[in-house]
This record gives structure tokens, C-alpha cells and sequence, in this order.
């Protein structure tokens, strides 16, 4: 199959990573990030955590800055949009991101699955589709109780020293986390074997998107 890239090493690339809570960018798409940087790509990232105060501000911020520490730029901002009640906080969110919409244009934006189970999620990615209508838009997965994994059709593969630090950084950052029998280096590793499996992913492993409208030139 032909690989189709993003940015080649030495390019920039600026990207919208848009979280409800404060692990979920790092684990749908840490290793996309890391292994971005890892190849060279000159990224520009703007990182929105929508729903994180006390503790989960101070992880937010430790680990993003972790993340991207190789990055060109970054730009991390955390807000306190209250937990589990995404929906009924509807209007505030939504002038959240017509604000958001002043400040950036990016060439890719990583958002929640349309169809995850977790309600704060789905409404990240509808606020996502609603505000930002001419952007290149991947959609990432998280694992959790409810057994909601979907069919990807986009593929990243990702390198083994990427996924190694992203589960790292995850387990380190995140202690609030560590007591949910799901967080684990288990779970993140045998999701990415799975993933890398059905791309045949060079070095096993992937992270995995849906990519509902792309345009290839």
C-alpha cells in the first residue's frame, strides 16, 4: 500500500490537538507526535486540554510539555470546563471554540471519534466538525470500560522507541490515573500491536484514526 505523508523531515507542519481531559491527546496520538518529531517534522502545536483543574493541570502541563519538547513551537492551554457534563455546558464550549477559531488555522487538527461512547468526547469532536469546516481532521481512539473500539480507516505508523516513551511518559505523569484497571502499559501496547498488525506497520505498531473527510492531491 502506498504511504501517503504528512510533512517529510524539515517541514512544518502546525497542529490542533484538542483533548476533553487531561491524558486523552497523549493517548490517541502521542506517539503520531513523538514519532513526528522523532523523523525531523518541524511541528507547531497547539494543545487544549478542555477539562483539567488542580492535579489534572498540573499533569496536563507536565506531560504535554514532555510530549512536545522536541517541537518548534508549542503552545499549551488548559481549561476547567467541568468533567462528564461536556453537553450541558454547550454554549460556553461552543464560544470556546469560535474564540479558538480566531487564534488558529492549522494544516491537521487530532479530535475525538465521532462515536465514542464517553459523552464529553463526542461533543469535542461535533464542536470540532461544526467550527472547523476547511481543515484536515483525524479523529483518535481511546480505550475504556465501555468496549467502544470502532473500524479506523487511517493508519500512522509509529516507531517501537515512540511507543515506548509514550506508555512512559503516561505511567509517570498521570499518577491520578494509574488506579483504573484499563491505564496500563498492557492496554496502550496491545492496542498499538493490534493497530500495527492491521497496517502491517514496518517496526509492529500504530496508532489508529477515522479520517471522515480527507483530500488527497
Amino acid at each position: 500500500m502506498k504511504l501517503l505523508q504528512l510533512a517529510a523531515p524539515g517541514d512544518r507542519l502546525s497542529v490542533l490537538c484538542l483533548g476533553a481531559h487531561s491524558d486523552d491527546i497523549e493517548i490517541g496520538a502521542g506517539a503520531t507526535l513523538l514519532s513526528m518529531q522523532e523523523r525531523g517534522v518541524r511541528l507547531d502545536v497547539h494543545w487544549c486540554v478542555l477539562s483539567g483543574s488542580g492535579e489534572r493541570e498540573s499533569e496536563a502541563r507536565a506531560s504535554a510539555s514532555d510530549f512536545l519538547s522536541a517541537a518548534e513551537r508549542s503552545q499549551i492551554e488548559i481549561m476547567s470546563f467541568r468533567d462528564s457534563f461536556f453537553p450541558e455546558q454547550s454554549e460556553a464550549i461552543k464560544s470556546w471554540f469560535e474564540a479558538l477559531r480566531e487564534r488558529v488555522d492549522p494544516d491537521l487538527i487530532l479530535t475525538h471519534r465521532k462515536e465514542d461512547a464517553h459523552q464529553d468526547h463526542r461533543q469535542i469532536c461535533r464542536l470540532t466538525w461544526n467550527t472547523f469546516r476547511n481543515h484536515c481532521i483525524f479523529e483518535y481512539e481511546i480505550p475504556k470500560w465501555d468496549g467502544d473500539m470502532g473500524q479506523p480507516n487511517l493508519y500512522v505508523p509509529i516507531s517501537a522507541s515512540a511507543l515506548k516513551r509514550k506508555i512512559d511518559l503516561l505511567i509517570t505523569h498521570f499518577g491520578t490515573q494509574r488506579s483504573k484497571q484499563w491505564f496500563d502499559s498492557e492496554t496502550f501496547l496491545g492496542l498499538a500491536r493490534l493497530r500495527g498488525m492491521e497496517c502491517r506497520a514496518p517496526e509492529r505498531y500504530a496508532e489508529a484514526f477515522v479520517g471522515p473527510k480527507l483530500v488527497v492531491g
